[in-house]
C-alpha cells in the first residue's frame, strides 16, 4: 500500500505510541525539574483504544511502530498489548525505548509477546554520573537491563546515549566498547533543544562532527555506512567492523527524510517532535468516530503536514530552551517525556 504524502511529499511509515508520561528517573535532558503536572489517569488509551487506532493507521500503509513513554515498563500488563500489536498483519516492525531499569523482570515475556527490537537509554557507566543525570542511584539496575536484553533473543538491540558537553562527552569510547562487547550498536546523539530540556544550551551540545573526531581519536578511521533513508542515525564503521550510530538532530536535522508521527499516552497525534499542538484522536475516538471518519482525518492532516521544527530551531539567531518553563509547567503535552521522543 502507498503511504500517506504530507504537502513536502514524506511518506508517513513509523508510528511511535507512548505508552505512558510516567518514568522512574528524571534525566537532565528531559525531565531535569523538580515537579510535572501528569496526564490524568482517566484520559489514558487503555490497550484496546491503542489496538483500534493502530489498525487505522496500517491501513493507511504504516507498517513500523515503536513503544515509548515515560518509561513504557511502567505500564501494567505491556506484553499483553505488545502480543495484541505483533500479530497484526503489516505490522513489519515493533519496537520499544526502555532505560532499562524493569527489563530484568520483563525482558523475556516482551521477546515472547513479539517485540522484535529493544533500544535501551545509556548516558554513562559512572555510577556517580548516572546519579547526577538522573537523580536516581540506578546504574546497577540498568546494567541489569542490559544484561537481560542481551539474553532475552532480540532480533537486536541498540544502546541510547544522549552526548552533553561537559558531563559523559569524554566517556564515548568506553560506551562503545561496552557496546561492542555484547553485540549491541550505540546510537550517539546530540543533545536537542526539545519541549522539556529547559536547561538546554548551545554550548553544551557535542556535534556530530566532534563526536566523530573523539571517536576516530581513539579507534583510528572511521567509514561512514551508505543507506540512512529515513532513519535518524547516519551510520558508521570502524576499521575492525563495529558499527554505530550518531543521531545529529540539533546541528544536522533529518526533517527532510522524516516519516514518523507519535501519539501520546492520551492520543494526541503529532506530527513533529517539535510540534506545540497535535490532533485529538482519544476525544475523536470516545465520541464514536467510525474507522472510515479517523482515516480521512488522518489523510487530511498528514497531507496538510509542513512541519521542519529541528530544521526551524537550526535558523534561529538566538538560540535558548524551545518551551518556557512557566508554558510547559501549563501544558503537559509539551514535555518530551509526554510525547515520546
Amino acid at each position: 500500500m502507498t503511504s500517506l504524502l504530507d504537502s513536502l511529499a514524506r511518506p508517513l511509515r513509523a508510528l511511535r505510541i507512548s505508552v505512558t508520561d510516567r518514568c522512574n528517573l528524571r534525566c537532565e535532558y528531559c525531565m531535569p525539574e523538580d515537579h510535572y503536572q501528569w496526564l490524568p489517569r482517566e484520559d489514558i488509551l487503555n490497550f484496546e483504544e491503542l489496538s483500534q487506532l493502530v489498525d487505522i493507521f496500517l491501513a493507511q500503509g504504516v507498517s513500523r511502530y515503536r513503544i515509548t513513554g515515560g518509561e513504557p515498563l511502567l505500564r501494567r500488563d505491556l506484553p499483553n498489548l505488545i502480543a495484541q500489536l505483533a500479530k497484526k498483519p503489516g505490522v513489519d516492525d515493533l519496537a520499544l525505548t526502555t532505560n532499562g531499569i524493569l527489563l530484568p523482570q520483563h525482558a523475556h515475556a516482551l521477546q515472547r509477546a513479539g517485540l522484535h527490537r529493544l533500544t535501551i537509554s545509556l548516558d554513562t557507566l559512572q555510577p556517580a554520573l548516572f546519579k547526577r543525570l538522573t537523580r536516581q542511584d540506578k546504574l546497577t539496575e540498568t546494567l541489569a537491563g542490559v544484561e537481560a536484553a542481551a539474553q532475552a533473543g532480540f532480533d537486536s538491540v541498540k544502546l541510547n546515549v544522549v552526548v552533553m558537553r561537559g558531563q559523559n562527552d569524554a566517556e564515548l569510547p568506553d560506551l562503545l566498547r561496552f557496546a561492542r562487547e555484547r553485540s549491541m550498536e550505540v546510537r550517539f546523539i546530540e543533545y536537542m533543544d526539545v519541549g522539556g530540556a529547559t536547561q538546554w544550551a548551545g554550548g553544551r551540545v557535542l556535534s556530530r562532527a566532534d563526536i566523530l573526531k573523539q571517536l576516530a581519536d581513539t579507534f583510528g578511521p572511521i567509514e561512514p555506512l551508505p543507506g540512512q533513508g529515513s532513519s535518524p542515525a547516519q551510520r558508521y564503521q570502524l576499521e575492525d567492523g563495529t558499527r554505530f550510530g550518531v543521531i545529529a538532530s540539533t546541528t544536522a536535522p533529518f526533517c527532510g527524510a522524516c516519516d514518523r508521527a507519535r501519539l501520546t499516552a492520551d492520543g494526541t497525534l503529532l506530527s513533529c517532535l517539535y510540534a506545540h499542538q497535535g490532533l485529538d484522536l482519544r476525544g475523536l475516538l470516545r465520541e464514536g468516530s467510525s474507522a472510515a471518519e479517523l482515516s480521512t482525518i488522518l489523510r487530511n492532516t498528514w497531507g496538510r503536514r509542513a512541519d521542519q521544527g529541528a530544521a526551524d530551531r537550526l535558523r534561529e539567531p538566538l538560540r535558548g530552551p524551545l518551551i518556557p518553563l512557566p508554558t510547559l509547567k501549563k501544558n503537559p503535552h509539551l514535555e518530551m517525556h509526554t510525547r515520546g521522543g
